[in-house]
C-alpha cells in the first residue's frame, strides 16, 4: 500500500498538533502549569527525507516525570521512575513556592522558606509524584483518531512509539 506523501504529512501534522494542544490543556486543567515552562516547551518536529518520515515530540526533561509519575520510598506507582536514595533538590521548589503563594504557619509562626522547601522535597521523596498522563493520554487518543490506512502503512504501534518518545 503506497500512500500519498502530502496526505501522510498532513495527517501526521494534524496528529501532532492535536497531541500538543491536548497535552497543554491537560497540564492546565491538572493544575501543573504554574510556571508555564513545561507548557511552553511542548512541541513537535516532523522530519521528511526521501525514504522516511520522523516525528519527534519535545518538552522539558522533567515532563516525563510529571506525565508518568515517580514512585516514592513509601508510595508506589506503575512507572519506570522511582526515588531510591536521593531526594529531589530542595532548591527546585523555591520559585514554585513563591508562585503558589505558600506560606504555612506552625504554632502561629511562619515557616522559613528553607524549611518549607525541604519539607516538600522530603514529601515527594517519600510519596512520589502521581502520574498525570497529561501527554500519554493525548498520544493514545490521537492514535485512535489516525486513519487506518496510515496506521497500517507505517505499522504504527502506540506502545513502541511511547517508549521511543520517552527515551
Amino acid at each position: 500500500m503506497r500512500l500519498d506523501k502530502d496526505y501522510t504529512l498532513a495527517t501526521l501534522n494534524d496528529f501532532s498538533k492535536y497531541v500538543v494542544k491536548q497535552s497543554r490543556t491537560n497540564l492546565t486543567k491538572g493544575g501543573k502549569n504554574s510556571s508555564k515552562k513545561l507548557y511552553d516547551s511542548i512541541g513537535y518536529e516532523l522530519n521528511v527525507s526521501k525514504n522516511s518520515i520522523g516525528l519527534y515530540f519535545q518538552m522539558e526533561d522533567y515532563g516525563k516525570f510529571q506525565d508518568q509519575g515517580v514512585s516514592g520510598k513509601i508510595r508506589k506507582f506503575n512507572t519506570p521512575f522511582s526515588y531510591k536514595d536521593k531526594m529531589p533538590p530542595a532548591k527546585a521548589f523555591d520559585k514554585w513556592i513563591i508562585k503558589k503563594g505558600i506560606a504555612p504557619r506552625l504554632k502561629g509562626k511562619f515557616l522559613s522558606r528553607e524549611s518549607l522547601k525541604f519539607a516538600i522535597a522530603r514529601s515527594i521523596f517519600l510519596n512520589g509524584i502521581k502520574p498525570s498522563n497529561f501527554f500519554t493520554k493525548p498520544i493514545e487518543d490521537g492514535f485512535k483518531r489516525l486513519p487506518e490506512d496510515v496506521v497500517q502503512a507505517y505499522g504504527l504501534d502506540v506502545e513502541k512509539f511511547l517508549k521511543q518518545t520517552f527515551k
